[in-house]
Parts: structure tokens; sequence; C-alpha cells
């Protein structure tokens, strides 16, 4: 795979990021990606292992040695299709995914992973410059009806390959746009928004039906959507942020990430906000508690919109700078990870608990914070203060939400919350009700999603039919 010597002749080179203080002056993308020639050559260093590790790591099965082989050769049109025939969406996992399938390079062994996540980027790229990514309908139409409910990319995944497959489908969305977390969550200067676009237009050209503003057990009836359908897909997210109920919690300034990022992506989407109070950091000193991708995109938001300053706390130890590869290699190592947010200005503390929160005439002032020990045990006499104007909340998801579409739908839970379902048949406790993605696996990666859409559309496309042709 690749070049046999390659690895041996050619350094690691990966894409650079635009300059701090150009960047942070737009929401735009600021990746720099590599030129045609050195993403070649880094193609080329992909070794031709005994056992590719990378398959070890990546959630969706791509043929990574496969398609670098096919770079490194100029056949490029060729690793697109090799490509997608793993991956509905690689523009987004290209932008946005951690890439575990570079942990598990054999390369990584000595921290020269190969850039497989610049070069998968770039593959779906090029392939969308020269038009090679066409609809592709069915030939046949099988008569049967599926309903997808929610347009993240579990939902966008499995309502892809259905349709492609001859069934009728129907996506709806809450939201006035598709896209789920990746258009209301991920900030633009992570990924723009017209990746999205670009693949739902392609969607529809293949005959899926998207429904806006159709919140599930809200203002559409959950009952009559499953009375009128073959099959029904749960894809709704994990969306029940996880609080942090101490005293002060009620006043004013202090809000989750997930109603402080949309309003900022509905911004840059020109997207209405009527009767939505503003949530803005320009002018204030904003703490993010929780120290994960969350958090990290509300730091890069509230410096775009002009905070005076932007301090992190998280109440983990701070991890190690480097893993021990020998105990942890070919899987995802703790470490320290910085984002391109965390290099923007803000400043990070670990080992922190907020006690609580004071202000005055209903507005946060203050924290109330100490340090804890390795058990997360409070060290006394470690008490302070910090000013804050604005506290973001970043601390994860607990669960679905169960108000509304489960309640209504009385589909079983697991233990976590969930909808409980098995990844061979991903059948919920109503025979022809299924769930993929967060809604089912609890709050986890882009990579994930589409995994679990792809192989909920063949057990979906299985039930209806009998058998199936799609790729599991």
């Amino acid at each position: 795979m690749g070049k046999i010597t390659g690895f041996l002749e050619i350094d690691r080179e990966d894409r650079d990021y635009a300059p701090v203080s150009e960047r942070v002056r737009h929401f735009r993308e600021f990746v720099i990606p590599l030129s045609e020639q050195e993403t070649r050559d880094q193609a080329a260093r992909c070794m031709d292992c005994g056992i590719p590790y990378c398959h070890h790591g990546c959630p969706v099965n791509n043929q990574i040695p496969d398609w670098n082989d096919l770079v490194y050769r100029d056949d490029w049109e060729e690793a697109s299709k090799n490509l997608h025939s793993t991956n509905n969406f690689p523009e987004f996992t290209g932008r946005v995914c951690p890439a575990p399938c570079e942990a598990a390079c054999t390369l990584n062994i000595i921290d020269q992973p190969v850039t497989i996540k610049t070069i998968e980027c770039a593959i779906v790229d090029r392939a969308w410059q020269n038009g090679w990514l066409k609809p592709e309908p069915p030939a046949e139409k099988t008569g049967k009806k599926v309903a997808v409910i929610g347009s993240g990319p579990a939902g966008l995944a499995c309502a892809q390959q259905l349709a492609r497959t001859g069934h009728e489908v129907h996506v709806y969305e809450r939201w006035a746009k598709a896209g789920g977390l990746l258009r209301y969550g991920i900030p633009d200067f992570k990924m723009e928004k017209h990746h999205i676009d670009r693949r739902i237009e392609q969607m529809q050209a293949e005959g899926v039906v998207f429904h806006y503003n159709q919140h599930v057990g809200v203002n559409a009836d959950i009952e009559k959507i499953v009375a009128a359908h073959d099959a029904v897909v749960l894809t709704g997210g994990a969306e029940k942020p996880r609080d942090l109920p101490i005293p002060g919690r009620e006043l004013d300034g202090i809000h989750f990430a997930m109603d402080f990022l949309p309003q900022q992506n509905r911004r840059v989407g020109n997207e209405p906000q009527d009767g939505v109070k503003p949530i803005l950091a320009g002018g204030k000193h904003v703490i993010v508690i929780g120290g994960g991708d969350t958090g990290s995109d509300c730091i890069g938001t509230s410096i775009r919109q002009g905070a005076l300053s932007v301090m992190n706390f998280e109440i983990m130890p701070q991890p190690p700078l480097k893993e021990n590869k020998e105990l942890t290699w070919p899987d995802w190592p703790l470490k320290l990870r910085t984002s391109s947010s965390h290099e923007e200005g803000a400043e990070r503390e670990f080992s922190v608990l907020t006690q609580k929160f004071t202000g005055e005439n209903g507005r946060v002032q203050k924290l109330h914070c100490i340090r804890v020990d390795d058990k997360l045990k409070p060290v006394p006499g470690t008490e302070f203060e910090l000013k804050a104007d604005l506290v973001l909340l970043a601390m994860g998801f607990v669960s679905p939400v169960h108000e509304g579409l489960i309640e209504k739908l009385g589909v079983r839970l697991d233990g976590r919350g969930n909808v409980e379902a098995n990844t061979l048949k991903y059948q919920t406790s109503i025979p022809k009700v299924f769930a993929a993605g967060d809604m089912r696996r609890g709050q986890s990666l882009v990579v994930w999603a589409i995994r679990e859409g792809r192989q909920t559309a063949r057990a979906v496309d299985e039930f209806l039919m009998g058998s199936s042709n799609l790729p599991r």
C-alpha cells in the first residue's frame, strides 16, 4: 500500500491553520489544505502493514490502505468510489472526526501516523470539485415507506441508504434545516454548512423527502407517523444536557452550551431567531465548564464574538502530555489534547470543582471554586473566586430527551435512559420501530452515528424485504 519505502523517506506533514489573528475575525473554515503533490506524498507513507490497525480504529470500516494507495497512484476518482463505499459523508468526518484511525496507525507507535483524515478530506473535496458525486436514485421502487425522525448524521446516513435501495423515505426534522448537531452544534469555523446543503440536494434527487419544523411528539403526532409507514427509525440524538445543580444556578447569564452554539450558527446561516433572547459573549468574561469538544466550540465562538477573557474549567485531572504506547496502542489514548480554539487565547484549568454561583440583580458575577484531588475530592484551603459575566455549561449529554416522542411512543429504555436496541437488528421494543446513533448509544462521535445509520438501514431493509444487499 502506498510506496513501499515511503514511510522511511517522507516525514509526516499535516494541514496547517490560518494565523490566530486572522481566523478569529470570522466564522469560516480556516484549515489550509495540502497541495495535490503533498497529499500524494502523505498517502505514499501508508505502510504495507501485515495487519492494518487503522481498520481497528475506524467505526465505519473505511478501507484506508486501499484509498491511500489509489491517491498515491493518482487515481482519485477510484479512491472516491472506495471511500464512499463505507462512508456516506466523508466531508463531515474529514473535518470533525477526531481520527481514531490515526491513533491506531502502525506508524503512531513512533508518533508519526499517516495523515488519514487529511487524505480523506482531500479525496471527497476533489470528488465534489470534479463532479464525480452524482445522485444515485434506485432503478426500482419497493413500495415500502420509511420514516426517519431526526436528520443528524445517523438519520441522514440511514435515509440515504434506504432511498438508494428503493424505499420511499421521509425525514422529519424539528428545526428549519437538516443536519442536527452538524448544523446547529458544530460551529461554521470547523465545518461550513454548504457541505450539508450539498448532500441534502443529492438526497432529494435520490427521492428522500424532508419535512422541516416537525417536532415529532410535540407538534407532529408520532402515532400517525408510525401508522402511515412500514418502518420508523429514531435518530433524534442525545440532547438532554448534564446540568450543574448548585446554589446560584438560577442566575441569568448561566446557559447550556447547546443554547449558546445554535444561536451563532443560525446567525451565520441567516436564520430568523424571533422571540429568542440573544446569548452573546462580546465584552464579557466567559467561563466554560467542561473540557470536551463542546467546551472547545464554546471557546472558539466566544472569542470570535469578542469576549474579554475565556477560562475553561475541567473537573478531571490534567491528562499526560503523551500516552504510554505499550499500554494504549492501537486503542484511543487518554492524553492532553489542545484544539485550535484552545490555542486562540483561552486559559485552561484542571481539577476544579465549581461550588456555587453568586451575583447581583439576578445576574451571575462570580464563580466560587475549589481544587479537587485525583479522586475528585475537594482539597481544603484551595478555594478561590473568579469573575464571570457569562457561564457556559458544556459537560456532555446524559440521554435523549424523554418528554414528547419517547414517552408517547412508549419504547423501552436501557439503564442509561437511551432507547434500547441491539446492534444486530437495531429494533426497539416496538418491532417496526428502530433506533440508531446517539439516541440508542448515548453521546458519541459523528463517525459512530454514520456507522449506526448505515447498519440500521440494512436492518430495516431486511425487516421489510426479508433480505438485503446493503452493506453492514
